[in-house]
Protein backbone atom coordinates (compact mmCIF):
# COMPACT_ATOMS: atom_id res chain seq x y z
CA UNK A 1 0.00 0.00 0.00
CA UNK A 2 1.19 3.55 -0.73
CA UNK A 3 0.06 6.56 1.09
CA UNK A 4 -0.06 10.34 0.27
CA UNK A 5 0.06 11.51 4.27
CA UNK A 6 -0.04 15.89 4.75
CA UNK A 7 0.57 16.98 8.43
CA UNK A 8 3.55 15.36 9.05
CA UNK A 9 5.45 17.08 11.27
CA UNK A 10 2.52 17.33 13.54
CA UNK A 11 1.94 14.74 17.02
CA UNK A 12 -0.15 12.43 14.45
CA UNK A 13 1.94 12.72 10.99
CA UNK A 14 4.96 11.48 13.44
CA UNK A 15 3.10 8.83 14.45
CA UNK A 16 1.70 7.84 11.09
CA UNK A 17 5.35 7.43 9.61
CA UNK A 18 6.60 5.66 13.50
CA UNK A 19 3.48 3.03 12.80
CA UNK A 20 3.39 2.35 9.36
CA UNK A 21 2.26 -1.10 8.42
CA UNK A 22 4.95 -3.37 7.15
CA UNK A 23 5.69 -2.51 3.44
CA UNK A 24 3.88 0.67 3.20
CA UNK A 25 5.47 3.34 0.92
CA UNK A 26 4.81 6.48 2.69
CA UNK A 27 4.26 9.68 0.49
CA UNK A 28 4.67 12.18 3.77
CA UNK A 29 4.25 15.88 2.95
CA UNK A 30 5.15 18.35 5.65
CA UNK A 31 4.21 22.65 5.87
CA UNK A 32 7.64 23.17 4.10
CA UNK A 33 6.17 21.19 0.81
CA UNK A 34 2.13 20.64 1.61
CA UNK A 35 0.96 24.79 2.79
CA UNK A 36 -2.48 23.91 3.99
CA UNK A 37 -3.41 27.85 3.51
CA UNK A 38 -2.68 27.38 -0.28
CA UNK A 39 -5.69 24.57 -0.81
CA UNK A 40 -5.09 24.66 -4.90
CA UNK A 41 -0.87 23.49 -4.34
CA UNK A 42 -2.07 20.63 -2.13
CA UNK A 43 -4.76 19.55 -4.56
CA UNK A 44 -2.44 19.26 -7.28
CA UNK A 45 -0.32 17.11 -4.85
CA UNK A 46 -3.40 15.08 -4.74
CA UNK A 47 -4.20 14.82 -8.42
CA UNK A 48 -0.87 13.75 -9.27
CA UNK A 49 -0.44 11.29 -6.87
CA UNK A 50 -0.28 7.64 -7.29
CA UNK A 51 -0.95 6.16 -3.93
CA UNK A 52 -3.79 4.17 -2.77
CA UNK A 53 -4.82 6.23 -0.20
CA UNK A 54 -4.66 9.81 1.23
CA UNK A 55 -4.42 10.93 4.82
CA UNK A 56 -5.01 14.38 6.00
CA UNK A 57 -3.35 15.03 8.95
CA UNK A 58 -2.58 18.25 8.96
CA UNK A 59 -4.95 21.04 10.91
CA UNK A 60 -4.62 24.47 12.50
CA UNK A 61 -5.24 23.57 16.20
CA UNK A 62 -4.44 26.76 18.01
CA UNK A 63 -8.17 27.02 19.51
CA UNK A 64 -7.86 30.71 21.15
CA UNK A 65 -5.70 31.83 18.05
CA UNK A 66 -8.32 30.85 15.84
CA UNK A 67 -11.07 33.29 17.16
CA UNK A 68 -8.54 36.04 15.93
CA UNK A 69 -7.07 34.32 12.95
CA UNK A 70 -10.14 32.56 11.50
CA UNK A 71 -9.31 32.95 7.78
CA UNK A 72 -6.31 30.96 8.25
CA UNK A 73 -7.98 28.66 10.50
CA UNK A 74 -10.63 28.17 7.34
CA UNK A 75 -7.74 27.48 4.73
CA UNK A 76 -6.20 24.83 6.47
CA UNK A 77 -9.42 23.27 8.73
CA UNK A 78 -11.67 23.63 5.50
CA UNK A 79 -10.97 25.02 2.68
CA UNK A 80 -7.49 22.93 1.75
CA UNK A 81 -9.19 19.80 3.23
CA UNK A 82 -12.42 20.07 0.97
CA UNK A 83 -9.75 20.90 -2.13
CA UNK A 84 -7.67 17.85 -1.32
CA UNK A 85 -10.88 15.68 -0.98
CA UNK A 86 -12.25 16.72 -4.31
CA UNK A 87 -8.82 15.89 -5.73
CA UNK A 88 -9.08 12.84 -4.79
CA UNK A 89 -12.98 11.84 -5.54
CA UNK A 90 -11.80 13.08 -9.03
CA UNK A 91 -9.23 9.97 -8.88
CA UNK A 92 -12.03 7.80 -6.25
CA UNK A 93 -9.09 7.49 -3.93
CA UNK A 94 -9.99 7.20 -0.44
CA UNK A 95 -9.29 10.35 1.70
CA UNK A 96 -8.86 9.99 5.41
CA UNK A 97 -9.30 12.95 7.37
CA UNK A 98 -9.12 14.19 11.04
CA UNK A 99 -11.48 16.17 13.14
CA UNK A 100 -12.56 16.88 16.31
CA UNK A 101 -15.12 16.67 19.06
CA UNK A 102 -15.19 21.15 18.80
CA UNK A 103 -17.57 20.01 16.56
CA UNK A 104 -20.39 19.70 19.06
CA UNK A 105 -21.25 22.22 21.95
CA UNK A 106 -20.43 20.21 24.86
CA UNK A 107 -23.64 20.35 26.48
CA UNK A 108 -25.47 17.05 28.33
CA UNK A 109 -23.40 14.33 30.28
CA UNK A 110 -23.64 11.30 27.63
CA UNK A 111 -21.00 10.27 24.78
CA UNK A 112 -21.45 12.26 21.47
CA UNK A 113 -22.73 10.03 18.86
CA UNK A 114 -21.45 10.77 15.19
CA UNK A 115 -25.37 11.95 14.20
CA UNK A 116 -25.52 13.77 16.66
CA UNK A 117 -26.35 17.68 15.31
CA UNK A 118 -23.26 19.82 15.75
CA UNK A 119 -23.01 22.94 16.95
CA UNK A 120 -19.32 24.54 17.50
CA UNK A 121 -18.47 27.26 20.16
CA UNK A 122 -16.22 28.82 18.62
CA UNK A 123 -13.87 29.17 15.29
CA UNK A 124 -11.71 26.30 15.72
CA UNK A 125 -14.98 24.53 15.60
CA UNK A 126 -16.48 25.83 13.08
CA UNK A 127 -13.56 25.57 10.79
CA UNK A 128 -13.45 21.46 11.25
CA UNK A 129 -17.24 21.75 11.19
CA UNK A 130 -16.82 23.35 7.85
CA UNK A 131 -13.98 21.26 6.52
CA UNK A 132 -15.78 17.86 7.40
CA UNK A 133 -18.94 18.93 5.45
CA UNK A 134 -16.73 19.54 2.04
CA UNK A 135 -15.05 16.57 2.79
CA UNK A 136 -18.45 14.85 2.78
CA UNK A 137 -19.48 16.47 -0.35
CA UNK A 138 -16.55 16.19 -2.65
CA UNK A 139 -18.25 12.51 -3.16
CA UNK A 140 -15.81 10.29 -2.88
CA UNK A 141 -14.54 7.27 -0.45
CA UNK A 142 -14.16 9.23 2.47
CA UNK A 143 -14.22 8.73 6.39
CA UNK A 144 -13.89 11.91 8.79
CA UNK A 145 -12.26 10.63 12.38
CA UNK A 146 -13.35 12.51 15.28
CA UNK A 147 -11.20 12.89 18.13
CA UNK A 148 -10.08 14.28 21.17
CA UNK A 149 -7.30 15.17 23.92
CA UNK A 150 -4.39 14.13 21.82
CA UNK A 151 -1.36 13.35 23.48
CA UNK A 152 2.32 11.87 22.83
CA UNK A 153 5.80 12.30 23.01
CA UNK A 154 6.28 14.86 20.81
CA UNK A 155 4.67 18.42 19.71
CA UNK A 156 2.60 20.45 22.23
CA UNK A 157 0.42 19.13 23.95
CA UNK A 158 -1.15 18.37 27.76
CA UNK A 159 0.60 15.78 28.96
CA UNK A 160 4.11 17.46 28.07
CA UNK A 161 3.11 20.41 29.65
CA UNK A 162 1.72 18.97 32.97
CA UNK A 163 5.34 17.38 33.24
CA UNK A 164 7.19 20.09 32.68
CA UNK A 165 5.00 22.45 35.25
CA UNK A 166 5.02 19.63 37.76
CA UNK A 167 9.16 19.74 37.82
CA UNK A 168 8.48 23.21 38.36
CA UNK A 169 6.26 23.62 40.85
CA UNK A 170 4.11 22.26 44.25
CA UNK A 171 1.05 22.67 43.33
CA UNK A 172 -0.74 23.23 40.05
CA UNK A 173 -4.64 24.42 38.86
CA UNK A 174 -6.31 22.55 36.74
CA UNK A 175 -9.51 22.38 35.56
CA UNK A 176 -12.21 19.89 36.72
CA UNK A 177 -15.58 20.62 34.89
CA UNK A 178 -14.80 19.31 31.43
CA UNK A 179 -14.92 15.99 30.53
CA UNK A 180 -13.06 13.73 27.37
CA UNK A 181 -11.48 11.26 26.46
CA UNK A 182 -7.66 11.92 26.06
CA UNK A 183 -6.60 9.99 23.04
CA UNK A 184 -2.66 9.18 22.08
CA UNK A 185 -1.74 10.13 18.62
CA UNK A 186 0.16 6.65 17.70
CA UNK A 187 -3.25 4.88 19.04
CA UNK A 188 -5.35 7.72 16.46
CA UNK A 189 -2.25 6.80 13.78
CA UNK A 190 -3.01 3.01 14.27
CA UNK A 191 -6.42 3.27 13.97
CA UNK A 192 -6.19 5.61 10.48
CA UNK A 193 -4.02 2.63 8.93
CA UNK A 194 -6.84 -0.25 9.97
CA UNK A 195 -9.41 1.98 7.85
CA UNK A 196 -6.70 2.49 5.51
CA UNK A 197 -6.55 -1.29 4.86
CA UNK A 198 -9.89 -1.99 4.99
CA UNK A 199 -10.51 0.16 2.06
CA UNK A 200 -7.11 -1.21 0.23
CA UNK A 201 -8.75 -4.88 0.57
CA UNK A 202 -12.39 -3.59 -0.42
CA UNK A 203 -13.93 -3.22 3.05
CA UNK A 204 -13.99 0.34 3.75
CA UNK A 205 -17.20 1.95 4.32
CA UNK A 206 -17.58 6.20 4.06
CA UNK A 207 -18.72 8.53 6.92
CA UNK A 208 -17.80 10.14 9.94
CA UNK A 209 -16.63 8.02 13.04
CA UNK A 210 -15.75 8.09 16.48
CA UNK A 211 -12.17 7.09 18.31
CA UNK A 212 -10.70 8.52 21.06
CA UNK A 213 -9.82 7.07 24.88
CA UNK A 214 -11.61 5.56 27.38
CA UNK A 215 -12.37 5.94 30.38
CA UNK A 216 -13.88 9.46 30.06
CA UNK A 217 -11.72 11.72 32.46
CA UNK A 218 -11.70 15.45 33.67
CA UNK A 219 -8.42 17.42 33.07
CA UNK A 220 -7.69 17.41 36.92
CA UNK A 221 -7.97 13.77 37.19
CA UNK A 222 -6.15 13.33 33.57
CA UNK A 223 -3.33 15.45 35.23
CA UNK A 224 -3.30 13.66 38.36
CA UNK A 225 -2.98 10.19 36.49
CA UNK A 226 0.21 12.09 34.50
CA UNK A 227 2.12 12.67 37.65
CA UNK A 228 1.31 9.39 39.03
CA UNK A 229 2.72 7.20 36.40
CA UNK A 230 5.62 9.57 36.35
CA UNK A 231 9.20 9.15 37.92
CA UNK A 232 8.96 12.75 39.39
CA UNK A 233 10.79 12.69 42.85
CA UNK A 234 7.97 14.94 43.98
CA UNK A 235 4.64 14.74 42.65
CA UNK A 236 3.04 17.99 42.65
CA UNK A 237 -0.93 18.74 44.34
CA UNK A 238 -3.62 19.22 41.24
CA UNK A 239 -6.33 21.79 42.91
CA UNK A 240 -9.37 21.05 41.11
CA UNK A 241 -11.06 24.10 39.65
CA UNK A 242 -13.72 25.42 37.48
CA UNK A 243 -13.36 26.67 33.89
CA UNK A 244 -14.91 30.03 34.32
CA UNK A 245 -11.64 30.51 37.06
CA UNK A 246 -9.32 29.82 34.17
CA UNK A 247 -10.70 32.03 31.15
CA UNK A 248 -9.66 31.34 27.35
CA UNK A 249 -10.43 33.30 24.46
CA UNK A 250 -12.24 30.38 22.77
CA UNK A 251 -15.03 28.23 24.80
CA UNK A 252 -14.36 24.62 25.08
CA UNK A 253 -16.53 22.48 25.54
CA UNK A 254 -17.69 21.12 28.76
CA UNK A 255 -18.34 17.48 27.89
CA UNK A 256 -16.27 16.51 24.96
CA UNK A 257 -16.45 12.04 25.63
CA UNK A 258 -17.27 10.49 21.91
CA UNK A 259 -19.50 7.11 21.77
CA UNK A 260 -17.16 4.69 19.81
CA UNK A 261 -19.15 2.32 18.97
CA UNK A 262 -19.69 2.86 15.76
CA UNK A 263 -16.08 2.24 14.97
CA UNK A 264 -16.25 -0.73 16.54
CA UNK A 265 -18.87 -2.24 14.47
CA UNK A 266 -17.94 -1.23 11.40
CA UNK A 267 -13.97 -1.90 11.45
CA UNK A 268 -13.37 -3.78 14.58
CA UNK A 269 -11.64 -1.16 16.23
CA UNK A 270 -11.36 -1.01 20.00
CA UNK A 271 -11.82 1.89 21.78
CA UNK A 272 -8.27 2.22 23.61
CA UNK A 273 -7.30 2.73 27.07
CA UNK A 274 -6.02 5.92 27.14
CA UNK A 275 -3.63 4.75 30.93
CA UNK A 276 -1.70 2.24 29.00
CA UNK A 277 -1.11 4.51 26.19
CA UNK A 278 -0.06 7.16 28.81
CA UNK A 279 1.97 5.13 30.45
CA UNK A 280 4.05 4.23 26.59
CA UNK A 281 4.51 7.60 26.31
CA UNK A 282 5.83 8.81 29.52
CA UNK A 283 7.87 5.80 29.49
CA UNK A 284 9.33 7.17 25.69
CA UNK A 285 9.73 10.82 27.33
CA UNK A 286 11.68 9.40 30.59
CA UNK A 287 13.92 7.44 28.62
CA UNK A 288 14.45 9.88 25.67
Amino acid sequence: MKALVFGTTGQLGIELARTAPRGTLLLAFGREAADLTHPATCAALVAATDADVVINAAAYTAVDAAETDRETARLVNAAAPGAMAKAAAARALPFLHVSTDYVFDGSGTRPWREDDPTAPLGAYGATKLEGERLVGAAGGPHVILRTSWVFSAHGRNFVRTMLRLGAERDRLSVVDDQRGGPSAAADIARALWAIARAFAEGRGQDGVFHYAGAPAVTWAGFAEAIFAASSLPRKPEVARIATADYPTPARRPANSVLDCTRIGAVYGIEQPDWRASLARVIRELETT
